[in-house]
C-alpha cells in the first residue's frame, strides 16, 4: 500500500514537468516548421521589408527570412542596428569556433600546457590571463565601432583610416575593398554573414556536445 501511494504521489508531482516538456517540444516543432517554410511571394510588402530584403544575407532558396517580424517593427536606424549586432555576434562566433577547435587539437600558448580545453578552461585561467582578456575585450569594444559616422555599411569599422607610406595617401585596413564592384562587395558581405550564422550554430553545438560528454564522437582529434 505504501509503495502504491508513493508511486501515485510521484506520478502526480511529475505531471507539471511533463506538461512543461510537452510545451517545450511543441515550441520547438513550431519553430522548426517556421524555419523551413517557403519564402512568401506576396507583393504586399512594406517599404521597410523591401529595403531589408535587398540587404546582403537574403539568399535563395529562403529569400528574405524574418519569421518574427522584426523588420516590420523597425525603422531604418534600428534595422541597421540589428544587422550590426548580427555581424558582431557572427564575427565573435567565428573566432570562438577556431579557438575551440584549436585548443581541443592540443595547441596551447607557451606556459599554458596544463590549461584544459573547452568550457573547463574558464575555471583554470589564472588572474593575469583574466586581466589580459578584460583589457583585450575593452580595446575591441572601443575600436570596433563606427566612431565618426563614416561606415559604408553596418559593421564597417574602418573609420576612414588612411596611411601615407610612399608619399601618397591610401586607405588603411581596406585591402583593396574600395576598388571592387558593388556586386563583388555585396557577395563578400553575404559570405561573411553566412559564415557568421554557421559559426553561431557551430559553437552552440560544440558547447552542447561537450556538456553531453560525447564531443570525442564529432571531434576525433580532441585531446
Amino acid at each position: 500500500q505504501i509503495s502504491h501511494n508513493s508511486l501515485n504521489r510521484n506520478f502526480t508531482n511529475s505531471q507539471p514537468n511533463i506538461a512543461t516538456m510537452k510545451f517545450f517540444l511543441a515550441s520547438l516543432l513550431i519553430g522548426s516548421a517556421a524555419a523551413f517554410a517557403p519564402a512568401s511571394t506576396s507583393k504586399a510588402t512594406t517599404a521597410l521589408q523591401a529595403d531589408a530584403s535587398g540587404l546582403p544575407g537574403a539568399l535563395e532558396p529562403v529569400g528574405f527570412f524574418d519569421p518574427l517580424g522584426f523588420a516590420e517593427k523597425a525603422d531604418d536606424a534600428l534595422l541597421k542596428k540589428y544587422r550590426e549586432a548580427e555581424l558582431t555576434h557572427g564575427r565573435v562566433a567565428m573566432l570562438a569556433v577556431v579557438g575551440f577547435l584549436t585548443t581541443y587539437a592540443g595547441v596551447r600558448f607557451p606556459g599554458a600546457g596544463d590549461t584544459p580545453a573547452g568550457m573547463a578552461a574558464w575555471s583554470a585561467l589564472p588572474l593575469q590571463v583574466w586581466v589580459q582578456m578584460g583589457f583585450t575585450w575593452s580595446l575591441m569594444e572601443m575600436l570596433n565601432r563606427d566612431a565618426f559616422g563614416l561606415a559604408e555599411f553596418p559593421g564597417d569599422y574602418r573609420n576612414g583610416s588612411k596611411c601615407n607610406l610612399d608619399g601618397t595617401e591610401k586607405p588603411f585596413l581596406d585591402f583593396g575593398w574600395d576598388k571592387q564592384s558593388e556586386d563583388w562587395k555585396k557577395n563578400k558581405r553575404a559570405i561573411e554573414l553566412n559564415n557568421g550564422r554557421a559559426a553561431q550554430m557551430g559553437i552552440l553545438g560544440l558547447m552542447v556536445h561537450e556538456q553531453l560528454g560525447n564531443l570525442d564522437a564529432i571531434l576525433p582529434f580532441a585531446k
